[in-house]
Parts: C-alpha cells; sequence; structure tokens
C-alpha cells in the first residue's frame, strides 16, 4: 500500500486551522484516496517491497432499500491493507414470455445473465507523528513537589492529545473539501460558478434569483435576508427528500444511489446555520417550518483566515483526491451520504526511547489512517455565487 508522509501538511494546516495563517492552496491527491478499480503498483508491502497486499475489509454496497422512510461507518482491522468496495448495477427489464407464447416456438432458459460488477481499493494511508522528550532530573528545579511535576508532565501530554485532535480533525475536513471540489468539477468543468446551478453543486442564489428577477443580493449579504433563507432552508430540505429516493443524478459516478434519512450527513457552515436559525426561527411560532434538517455545524471548511471573514470561512482552494483543482467560496452546506467519504482503519501507536547518557525519555505519538472518498456515493454542495 501506499502511505504517504503528511507532516508537512498537518503542520500547514494546523496554522490554518489556528488563525495562524491565510487559506493556502493544498495539494490533496495524495493524501485523500478515491480508490483504484484495480490494484497498482502500490499494492506491496513497506518490509521486502515484494510482498501483495491483501485485503483487510470488504464492503458490499448491498442496502436495503425502504422507500422515502427515514453517521459516517468509521472501523479498523488488524490485517490486510486495503478496502475493497463491491457494488452492482441495476438489472434492466426484459419481456415477459409468458403472455406472448406461439405454437411452435422454443423459449430458451439456458440464457447466462451476469452481473455488472463495481470495485474500489482504497489502500492509500496518511501519517503522522508528534515527538515530545521528559527529563528525569533536570526538571525537579523548577518545582517543589512531585506532585506540580506530574502536573506539569500532565500538560505537555494533554497538548499532545488536544494537537493530535486537531489535525485529525482538520485531516477530515480535507476529506470533505475533497469531495465538494470534485462535485464541483463535475458540475461545472471550468464554467463560471455564478453562470448557473448544477444539480449535484447547487447555486441557491442563482435559483433564488430566476424566481426573483429583480433581485439584488449578492453572495456576501444574501444569508441575511430573510425570504432569501426560507428559499436556502426550502432547497436544503427538498434535497434531503430526493437524495432518499434513489437516483442517478446526485453523485459524480453516475450510479444509482439512494440516502435514508438516517444515513444522511448535513453539514451547514456556521454563519449560515446561525442567520437561518436567528432571521428564521426567532419570531416564528411555527419554527419547525422553516428549520434546517438536522445537521451539524463547522465554523468554516478549510481555515478561518486571520479574521473570520466569511470570505475566507466559506472557502476552499485545494487539489482534491481526484486531481481537480478548485478554488471557490460561498460554501453554505453540504449533504452526504455515509458511505460517501470517511476515515477508517485509524491506528495509534506510542514508542519510547530512553537516553541513558542525557537521562531524557523521547515519546514518539505516531497515527496512521486512510482518507477515502468515493464518487458513486451521493454528496450535494449547496453554495452561493
Amino acid at each position: 500500500m501506499k502511505v504517504s508522509q503528511v507532516y508537512q501538511l498537518v503542520n500547514t494546516v494546523t496554522k490554518e486551522v489556528l488563525g495562524d495563517s491565510v487559506v493556502v492552496a493544498e495539494d490533496l491527491s495524495n493524501t485523500v484516496d478515491v480508490g483504484t478499480a484495480v490494484f497498482n503498483a502500490d499494492s506491496f508491502d513497506h518490509y521486502c517491497r515484494a510482498l501483495i497486499d491483501h485485503v483487510g475489509r470488504v464492503v458490499f454496497v448491498d442496502r436495503v432499500y425502504k422507500g422515502y422512510a427515514p453517521n459516517v461507518v468509521k472501523d479498523g482491522w488488524e490485517w490486510g491493507a486495503a478496502l475493497q468496495k463491491i457494488a452492482t448495477t441495476l438489472p434492466e427489464a426484459v419481456e415477459n414470455e409468458d403472455w406472448s407464447l406461439q405454437n411452435g416456438t422454443s423459449y430458451d432458459p439456458n440464457v447466462f445473465n451476469g452481473a455488472n460488477v463495481i470495485q474500489k481499493f482504497y489502500q492509500k494511508r496518511v501519517t503522522f507523528e508528534i515527538e515530545r522528550s521528559i527529563t528525569e532530573d533536570q526538571l525537579k528545579s523548577a518545582f517543589s513537589s512531585a506532585t506540580q511535576l506530574n502536573g506539569f508532565v500532565s500538560m505537555l501530554f494533554m497538548e499532545i492529545q488536544k494537537s493530535m485532535t486537531i489535525k485529525t480533525d482538520a485531516l477530515i475536513m480535507r476529506g470533505i473539501n475533497s469531495m465538494i471540489a470534485d462535485t464541483i468539477h463535475a458540475d461545472y468543468a471550468g464554467a463560471g460558478l455564478n453562470t448557473k446551478s448544477g444539480i449535484k453543486a447547487v447555486n441557491l442564489l442563482y435559483l433564488y434569483k430566476q424566481l426573483n428577477s429583480g433581485s439584488t443580493l449578492t453572495a456576501s449579504d444574501c444569508i441575511y435576508d430573510t425570504d432569501f433563507l426560507k428559499f436556502a432552508s426550502m432547497t436544503m430540505k427538498m434535497y434531503a427528500d430526493r437524495l432518499a429516493g434513489i437516483s442517478e443524478l446526485f453523485n459524480i459516478g453516475g450510479q444509482a444511489r439512494f440516502t435514508p434519512k438516517d444515513m444522511l450527513h448535513f453539514v451547514a457552515l456556521s454563519e449560515f446555520n446561525s442567520a437561518a436559525e436567528m432571521y428564521l426561527q426567532a419570531d416564528t411560532y411555527h419554527d419547525t417550518l422553516v428549520a434546517l434538517p438536522n445537521h451539524e455545524v463547522v465554523p468554516f471548511w478549510q481555515g478561518s483566515g486571520t479574521g473570520y471573514a466569511l470570505a475566507d470561512t466559506s472557502s476552499i482552494n485545494v487539489t482534491s483526491g481526484s486531481g481537480n483543482t478548485i478554488e471557490a467560496s460561498g460554501i453554505l452546506a453540504v449533504m452526504f451520504d455515509n458511505d460517501a467519504l470517511g476515515v477508517s482503519n485509524i491506528q495509534d501507536k506510542v514508542t519510547t526511547q530512553y537516553n541513558a547518557k542525557a537521562s531524557f525519555t523521547n515519546y514518539f505519538y505516531k497515527r496512521t489512517e486512510g482518507l477515502y472518498t468515493d464518487g458513486n456515493e451521493n454528496f450535494v454542495v449547496f453554495f452561493v455565487a
């Protein structure tokens, strides 16, 4: 399997997340695994580089369709490397010959009807480590008791865990950003984002102005307009219903997929979520009529910039796992299937080494994980441009 070192990336995105840096272009092509149809040149072990990788997990897309009756499964495994995902396409109907029988005609029951099987192998990993040295005697002069020293050391380890969480959360958001980029590319393919609205990358402001031709709203002020917020909330609710019905329209691969509401992730940008709550629900008696569907909230997609301006929090500037470079702003929310993306097989390990000459211990906190996306599963982006 291919393992990419991402310590430089996670250090950079930490600065973006903490507001120490402006949003910069990020190449996620070696970070996000979009799957391959067959094993490739990366499919060898990293010990002797001759043994072929084994499949560690197989996922069958065999979900029972329950109609409109209404979140990413992340598991781990000890043996094997790749995640294999298998699906099949819908079979076509043929003539029922029961009702067209003719005397003397032979009806052949021995025709083989094979299935069209689609598979993807996910075998990329991303990895980084955080290092910390703890001295044995040198710190004692700075504290008056073992309790104080232990408290200091505990603080150091707590910061390691905090840093690990920040970096892992940032990587998860990179998976979402990669899918946003691929979805925008699929619907626009170089066209200006303000020229139309796609079916998967939905320009809410464009659609609103098609119904309100005299509107002078802009992408920067529309989220403070009550009528636009009502339209946006209505559109998002309709999409939650549409995704529950089986369709080929809402994923990049054009596969027949459906997303029941208990397997739907709806993630909204904080500015949009807060505006919808205050402008729509605060003075509305039947607030459930204008409330957004059940959702999670993020403060930004890629970073806050240096001042939490909407132009920064609502933007991405990435090269996706598929190699599509997209710079876009005004992204308000995303909806996606539980199987469209995720983090699998997180492996944490801590190793130590004691230096007897200088009396200190080095701690190495290591994390390896698989960050994957699947363009054959439903993913919808809502933005304004």
